[in-house]
């Protein structure tokens, strides 16, 4: 898995080295962190992207992301790709967890479904729901799904 800064920097590490590492110099300069995980994707034409984003937020003083991207020729329905983004942040999220319990800091899944009943993503929510929370982590859904409606949904290219 190709993981990137915002600036576009490769990260070389695996993922889990690079985020104990961020974890780690973060809590030295003294900051309070917050982790979002979510993901986002885009159908064009015959592709469907994914982005997902490793939010950490430094308590009062802004944050920062890892950025991860893919492509599939996959056809999914609206529901399908829902789950699929979901799976895709409980799989980083599961993957880093006790780097979480290790340092103290507060993780949670952000899912890109709309909780108003009338968008077609709302149909894939209960599921979402029961996945995130049945793997005992903290679950946001749209409009508090920072990580997946505003980061993730910006870095699909």
């Amino acid at each position: 898995m190709k993981w990137r800064k915002f600036n576009g920097d490769p990260i070389v590490l695996p993922i889990y080295h690079e985020v104990e590492t961020a974890i780690q110099r973060e809590i030295s300069l003294g900051f309070k962190l917050k982790v979002c995980i979510g993901t986002d994707s885009q159908v064009k034409g015959s592709d469907t992207e994914f982005a997902t984003v490793i939010v950490f937020l430094r308590e009062g003083h802004g944050g920062f992301m890892f950025i991860h991207n893919e492509k599939t020729r996959q056809q999914y329905s609206i529901k399908e790709r829902m789950l699929v983004e979901v799976a895709k942040s409980i799989e980083i999220a599961y993957e880093l967890c006790n780097l979480f319990t290790i340092y103290d800091v507060d993780m949670e899944v952000h899912a890109d479904i709309n909780t108003n009943p009338h968008f077609k993503s709302n149909d894939a929510l209960k599921e979402a729901m029961g996945y995130i929370l049945g793997m005992g982590f903290a679950f946001k859904a749209k409009p508090e799904a920072f990580a997946s409606s505003s980061c993730a949904n910006r870095m699909v290219n």
